[in-house]
């Protein structure tokens, strides 16, 4: 699947950094976090406090964040352009996003769940202990909702939602932000008005700039 390519044709995309802490892989079964910094420019203290509160905070586990980890990293895959997923932060965006909006929760949790299941059912391991062609294999049965077969509609469904914050949290992320090429707002260069309008207002070029 050319899924930074697919990713990017959703217009998932935002100008501003977000909320984002940084994650680094401490192996293939843990995800190291880091505190939420200082306050954002135009986030009031409450907003500010409510975030640290929420950084605070663990729902994951250890286990539930390592395969967030390797699933974001399937979607959004190191190359030659840019960072990973995780390089970029979405595992922890992630499980903020999750105790931001406690509606994600259920469905993320049982979805981690099915994808250990499936797991232990084809290859007798939980996910992340597959190697790459079993996990894609795993992955490749749940990511095109238009050809699920019966009874994966759960795994159909959580992916989903896994592909919609993995994409979201990369592209409001500093390295995503990059991926995409955007370069913010730039001022503009004024250098006087166009010739041809000069001469359609009957102004003589040449006798106005000498």
């Amino acid at each position: 699947m050319n899924r930074r390519e697919s990713l990017r044709a959703l217009g998932l995309i935002a100008a501003g950094t977000g909320v984002l802490a940084t994650a680094c892989k401490t192996g293939n079964d843990k995800v190291e976090t880091v505190e939420l910094g200082d306050k954002l420019a135009g986030v009031e203290d409450w907003e500010h406090e409510r975030n640290a509160k929420l950084y605070a905070e663990k729902f994951f586990t250890d286990h539930e964040m390592a395969t967030i980890t390797v699933l974001a990293d399937i979607i959004i895959p190191k190359d030659d352009i840019s960072a990973s997923a995780s390089e970029a932060g979405v595992p922890d965006f992630i499980e903020f996003i999750v105790k931001d909006l406690p509606d994600n929760k259920v469905p993320m949790r049982g979805g981690l769940k099915w994808m250990d299941l499936q797991a232990h059912k084809r290859y007798d391991n939980v996910f992340i202990k597959c190697n790459v062609e079993q996990q894609l294999a795993i992955v490749d049965d749940i990511a095109y909702p238009d050809k699920v077969k019966p009874g994966m509609e759960q795994g159909v469904a959580f992916f989903s939602l896994m592909r919609n914050l993995t994409s979201s949290g990369f592209y409001t992320s500093e390295i995503g932000v990059k991926d995409i090429g955007y370069v913010g707002n730039k001022p503009g260069v004024w250098t006087g008005v166009p010739e041809d309008v000069l001469k359609e207002h009957g102004f003589d070029t040449e006798a106005f700039f000498g």
